[in-house]
């Protein structure tokens, strides 16, 4: 089993990445997150976001797994299901997609919820999609939530209508305004998990062995990134589920032992999206011309992207804890026609210490940058790393010996095939 995942705090870009190499593949499986995701793929000109779909629905061949760790929206998983055979009439996603039994169901109240909490000045502000995710996984840990398996129970609606009529009543003593209906609400609701048992949902982990054990390649697809990790991000503002690639062995119930290559994806410079820290952050017109030149703007929520510049300590943590065995760089043809390039090599500290690895990163650090000669090439169109100018070469050289693994792939532009394997 292979593995993908972003070593910032996402959009990094997997998405187009997974779509171009997955045809080497039998299975893509999604192991965390749910609906907060937004994979973009490109197809024939046209742009989709994907949030639970694996990106290698596009391949005939490749069979699709929603796994375990991840947590399933039905209403919005319906959605995406009709935007998708709308986009592509010829997909027929009820045979291959496969979707775990043990995952978790984010209900209709479960966003309420968080649009609750987000809102309540009472509760730290995290600057979630508000889609329900959190509150999804904490009732998991409770022990208190639904799982797709019990959507087949005979006592499923009962317990589910029990679940809602208790949080709706709940918000409203809080006095939130709580809207739509609870009968609204609950018909959606049931009406799409009347269309979720269309698919087949069994227990993942026995068929992706099944499947290791016959010789098939797994592909591993994470939604967020390693610096949004629950355990390992920048927390409080980190995502609900574990984006890392113990993540993917966990969440899918394949043994360490089976990993092979672990892709990590990174921009070449710093995006975030939410609250939490972000040491080398530009907060100036420069960082608001960048935001416009890279499209920076979320997929999912179309939210404006915080923007820095390429934080190496973070991204040495990353690829620390992950494992990374070839790192793909993305959006080096947004920094193309600068001057000079700014790397954030080292953290200096209140106490005037010195950081060059940072797992929590530090509130008011300075960043310590160095300062590389940009490059003014259109990159768009290069079809060979012999064409690349000079100074890209050096920044990447540069960055291969701070990680001490090697730049794998460069994506030169926004279209799917603007890829460029270097090693």
């Amino acid at each position: 089993m292979d593995i993908v995942l972003g070593l910032q705090w996402g959009d990094e870009g997997k998405g187009k990445f997974i779509d171009l190499i997955s045809e080497k593949y039998d299975i893509t499986a999604r192991f965390n997150g749910g609906a907060n995701a937004g994979h973009s793929i490109e197809r024939n000109g046209r742009k989709i976001t994907l949030k639970m779909i694996p990106s290698g629905i596009f391949m005939k061949e490749v069979q699709n797994i929603i796994g375990t760790g991840t947590v399933i929206d039905p209403v919005s998983f319906k959605k995406e299901i009709q935007n998708l055979q709308i986009f592509d009439k010829t997909i027929q996603p009820e045979g291959n997609i496969i979707i775990s039994r043990k995952a978790h169901l984010v209900l209709p109240t479960h966003r309420l919820l968080d649009i609750f909490m987000e809102e309540n000045p009472a509760y730290t502000t995290i600057g979630t999609t508000k889609n329900g995710i959190a509150q999804a996984y904490s009732n998991k840990i409770l022990r208190q939530n639904l799982r797709v398996g019990d959507i087949f129970s005979p006592d499923f609606q009962s317990r589910a209508q029990h679940i809602l009529d208790r949080d709706y009543k709940m918000l409203k003593d809080e006095g939130m305004i709580v809207l739509p209906a609870l009968e609204e609400i609950s018909k959606e609701f049931f009406d799409a998990v009347g269309f979720l048992k269309n698919f087949n949902c069994t227990e993942t982990e026995i068929f992706l062995n099944t499947a290791l054990s016959e010789g098939k390649k797994i592909l591993a697809e994470g939604s967020q990134a390693a610096m949004l990790d629950i355990d390992h991000g920048t927390y409080p503002y980190v995502t609900s589920s574990s984006t890392t690639a113990s993540g993917a062995s966990s969440g899918l119930g394949i043994s360490p032992k089976k990993i092979g290559e672990i892709y990590g994806i990174a921009k070449a410079y710093c995006t975030r999206v939410g609250n939490g820290a972000f040491p080398t952050e530009l907060l100036d017109e420069f960082g608001d011309d960048l935001r416009m030149k890279g499209n920076e703007f979320g997929s999912n929520t179309g939210r404006p992207r915080r923007i820095g510049w390429l934080d190496l300590p973070a991204l040495k943590y990353a690829v620390m804890i992950n494992g990374v065995t070839q790192l793909v760089l993305t959006k080096a043809d947004v920094l193309s026609g600068l001057k000079s390039v700014g790397v954030c090599t080292h953290y200096e500290l209140k106490d005037g210490s010195i950081e060059s690895v940072a797992g929590i990163l530090p509130e008011n650090a300075k960043p310590i940058l160095k300062w590389m000669t940009g490059w003014t090439a259109d990159l768009s169109n290069m079809k060979n790393i012999s064409e690349l100018p000079q100074e890209l070469t050096d920044f990447l050289s540069f960055l291969e010996a701070e990680l001490e693994i090697p730049v794998g792939y460069l994506s030169i532009g926004p279209g799917r095939e603007q890829i460029l394997k270097l090693k």
